[in-house]
């Protein structure tokens, strides 16, 4: 090419760590092992995580997933999400004679307890997160009558409490960090006697996700994060990149989602994906980006990850056994009554 400058070539930066999480991993291989125990169908109480491939393929598998316990016919099994539930939901179980397993990840049970603990020594608790979710419709259920919700800094101006001197805040798992850091700044100067809980809320995969995301950012022109609308970490990926310094980040479930303009003018493409998002996903993105000639993919490292949780432990009893038994209590409780 003699004296003139190679445009400078294609290339994908893709982050590590990306996709799954300790906590989706169990969940998900909770539902698989319940079907093969138990054969179809296992009902699952909210989507087990926030992915749509990952609910159709396990739909396909023959679990239900649920808005309701109520929707749960008696004698069945049902599974908590990642996510969490609030009391009365293993309330609704119990009194709808339902064998349960609690997938909630354990590094939102540990919040719960926290919420639990600060509620019992009579704090009142300032939960960082969105509205709506169902990690913190499910936190906020601990100790309703302490906690309330702080959406963001914005929402920091209406927050009052009983008693300064006694106020804590918690957080959801997946939150923006730096925007999670804003929010408790502004609470602080507000409350200057506000604690912090004993450890981070925000989960180490949320964390290390942002953090690979961010060194990305700075050099992508375009990052495109795989992962469903209604996953929280996912959402706030996108966020990070674009405050990292990347002209255009977007949020696809699926390479067919990616509109070929997004590619104009970009020679550096950062991918990642959000912690419910299986690899496969990831690996069509880079397929269809390679047939649009950006071949050269370099890891972008950001953290190791060597965490795994056990499985949740009700998948080493009967369940099937303990749902019958719930029905013959159920009839035995209908025909006491009607004597």
């Amino acid at each position: 090419m003699g004296a003139m400058t190679a445009s400078p070539g294609r290339r994908v930066l893709l982050a590590a760590p990306r996709g799954y999480c300790a906590g989706v991993d169990r969940a998900v291989i909770a539902v698989e092992k319940a079907l093969e125990q138990y054969g179809a169908p296992v009902y699952v109480r909210h989507e087990i995580v926030h992915n749509k491939y990952v609910v159709q393929t396990l739909e396909k598998k023959g679990a239900i997933f649920v808005e309701q316990t109520e929707e749960v016919p008696p004698g069945n099994i049902v599974m908590f999400s990642a996510h969490g539930v609030a009391p009365v939901v293993h309330e609704e179980a119990e009194r709808g004679k339902l064998a349960t397993i609690d997938a909630t990840c354990p590094l939102v049970t540990k919040v719960h307890k926290e919420a639990v603990r600060f509620a019992n020594e009579d704090y009142d608790i300032l939960l960082i997160g969105h509205e709506g979710h169902e990690e913190v419709i499910g936190t906020s259920g601990e100790a309703p009558d302490h906690i309330q919700l702080v959406d963001g800094p914005g929402d920091v101006a209406k927050v009052e409490v009983r008693d300064p001197s006694k106020v804590v805040w918690l957080s959801q798992t997946t939150l923006s960090v730096d925007e999670t850091m804003e929010t408790v700044d502004a609470l602080k100067e507000k409350f200057p006697q506000l604690i912090s809980p004993p450890s981070d809320d925000i989960c180490y995969a949320t964390q290390n996700r942002q953090l690979a995301v961010k060194q990305m950012g700075a050099e992508a022109e375009l990052v495109i994060v795989v992962g469903s609308r209604n996953s929280s970490n996912s959402k706030r990926l996108v966020e990070v990149a674009k405050l990292a310094g990347s002209r255009a980040a977007y949020l696809v479930d699926f390479a067919d989602e990616i509109d070929e303009a997004w590619l104009e003018g970009v020679s550096t493409v950062g991918v990642t994906s959000g912690a419910s998002v299986p690899e496969v996903l990831v690996e069509q993105v880079l397929e269809w980006l390679s047939l649009r000639g950006f071949e050269d993919v370099e890891i972008v490292k950001a953290a190791e990850e060597s965490i795994t949780f056990s499985l949740p432990k009700e998948l080493r009893r009967d369940l099937r056994e303990e749902a019958a038994e719930l029905i013959a209590q159920r009839k035995a409780e209908v025909d006491s009554g009607e004597r």
